[in-house]
Formats: C-alpha cells, sequence, structure tokens
C-alpha cells in the first residue's frame, strides 16, 4: 500500500515535470497558455474572486504572454472604469460637443445677465437726471420724458433770452472790449447820443474821452462808470452844443472813441500778451 503512494506521487511529479517541460516548449511557439495537470486525487487549490471584475485575475493569467499583456491589461482597465462595455468614438466626440455646447450656453447666459445689469445702471443713471432736471424747473406738471426735456428747452431759452437782456442794461465790464453808440431820447423828447465804451482801465482814460467829447463839441448829460477787475466801462449820454452848428455823425462819435479804446489796447498789450476782442455796434445813425 505504502509503494503504491509512492508510486503515484513519483509519477504524480513525473507528470508535472513532462507538462512544465512540454508547457516550456509550447509557449515559445504557441501564443495561448495551456492549463496545468492536476492529479484527480489533489484536491485544486481554491480560487480566488479578484477584485474589480477580475482586473488582477486577467492580469495574471496573461502576465506571461509576452508583449500582449499590456494589451489584455488595458482591455481589463476600461472594463473596469466601463463595466457595460466600451464606448463608441463618436459617442466619446458627441459627450465633448455637448460640453462644449453647456459651456457656450453658461457664457450666453452671463453675458446676457451681464447686458441686463449694464442697461438696468443706465436706467438709472437717466432717470436720476430727469429728476434733477425736474426739480430745477420752476413749476412742471409733466411726467413723460418727452415733454419733461420739452419744457427745459423752452425754460433754457427764456433764461437766456432774459441774461442778453441784462446783459445789455448791466453796468458791469466784460471781457470783451467794445464800443456801443446809440441815438435815443430824453424825458424831454430831446435827440440824446448813448455811448458806452468797455476796456482795460487806466489812469488817463477819462482825461482822454473828455478831450474827445470837446473835441466833437459834445455835452456830456450823464456818465455812468463801472470797475471790477482792472476793467472799465463808461456809459456816456451826450448832446450836441448849442452854441455850434456843426453836424457830428454817429459813425464820427463811434470812431473817436473807439480812437481812445485802441490807445488804451496799445497800452495794456505791452503789459501783457492777452489779446483782447473788440466790437463796436452802431445801432443807428443819423446826424445832430
Amino acid at each position: 500500500m505504502q509503494h503504491q503512494h509512492s508510486t503515484n506521487a513519483d509519477a504524480y511529479i513525473n507528470g508535472l515535470n513532462g507538462a512544465a517541460t512540454a508547457y516550456a516548449d509550447v509557449s515559445q511557439i504557441l501564443p495561448w497558455t495551456l492549463n496545468p495537470v492536476h492529479d484527480p486525487f489533489l484536491l485544486p487549490p481554491p480560487q480566488q474572486q479578484a477584485a474589480c471584475g477580475g482586473l488582477f485575475g486577467r492580469g495574471l493569467q496573461f502576465g506571461y504572454d509576452g508583449d500582449h499583456h499590456l494589451r489584455f491589461l488595458t482591455e481589463s482597465l476600461s472594463q473596469v472604469v466601463h463595466p457595460s462595455g466600451g464606448v463608441p468614438f463618436g459617442l466619446h466626440a458627441e459627450l465633448q460637443k455637448m460640453t462644449a455646447q453647456e459651456i457656450m450656453d453658461a457664457k450666453a447666459l452671463a453675458a446676457s445677465k451681464s447686458h441686463s445689469e449694464a442697461e438696468r445702471r443706465r436706467r438709472e443713471r437717466i432717470n436720476n437726471h430727469l429728476a434733477k432736471l425736474r426739480s430745477l424747473l420752476p413749476s412742471t406738471t409733466k411726467t413723460d420724458k418727452a415733454s419733461l426735456l420739452a419744457e427745459v428747452i423752452h425754460h433754457v431759452k427764456e433764461l437766456k433770452r432774459q441774461t442778453s437782456l441784462i446783459a445789455e442794461t448791466s453796468l458791469v465790464p466784460t471781457e470783451m472790449d467794445e464800443v456801443n453808440v446809440d441815438n435815443e431820447a430824453d424825458e424831454e423828447g430831446r435827440a440824446v447820443i448813448k455811448a458806452s465804451i468797455c476796456c482795460e482801465d487806466r489812469s488817463d482814460l477819462l482825461p482822454d474821452l473828455i478831450k474827445t467829447l470837446k473835441a466833437l463839441r459834445l455835452r456830456t448829460l450823464k456818465a455812468e462808470i463801472t470797475t471790477l477787475g482792472g476793467r472799465v466801462k463808461n456809459v456816456l449820454f451826450v448832446t450836441g452844443d448849442d452854441e455850434s452848428d456843426q453836424q457830428h455823425s454817429m459813425s464820427s462819435i463811434q470812431e473817436a472813441l473807439r480812437a481812445v479804446m485802441d490807445k488804451t489796447s496799445d497800452q495794456s498789450g505791452s503789459g501783457s500778451v492777452k489779446r483782447q476782442r473788440t466790437n463796436i455796434n452802431v445801432l443807428q445813425q443819423g446826424s445832430l
């Protein structure tokens, strides 16, 4: 009995050695492996369940397949990542396309929100400006924007007209050199010449004006003089000398006063590079 077991063990070992030899010989030629030969009297080794869908089992099974084991390992990994099977190339492209579309939609939504926010701020600024204009008007009952703007334009034109009227009667000197000559009438109906001159102030301006009026044989009825910031405005109401029969035109008075103003401009221009504009207006021409 003992001899029989020994014979069986030797046969089993020889069988294993032969199988290994045959396996070594065949594995050099065939690209697949052979199942090992087991003794029917011996229990086979227990097989352990490989984790991750048999990944490690397949890796051990094809671990000695030469250059092909990397391909089998890649297939096993793909089955672990995608248990339902491989994903076709067209589906990958479709997924990438959908992702890009979602990104574009998100960007479009963000741009739309930014545009809406900018439009809201613009409307707020316009409404604030309209509210300020409405508060500047003396009285208004207009609520719509078009009527409010029309009323503002009308009010600005009226203010400009009033400013022009005030400037004509104001004695405050302006920054512009000018001579104005007008023909008016006093309370008794006599013809009176109103002459105004605005220029840079100087010490000999009044003596030059008096000398010019005497040369024209004109008599001063009233004089209004205003100085401000180194400038002076002289408004003279003059009439002709009763003892003289000589007639003087408005243009000759204007030319004489202009000569006085030019003298002032020449003297002020020597000490300053500021250039003054000259405006000479003759509203009505006539003779005395």
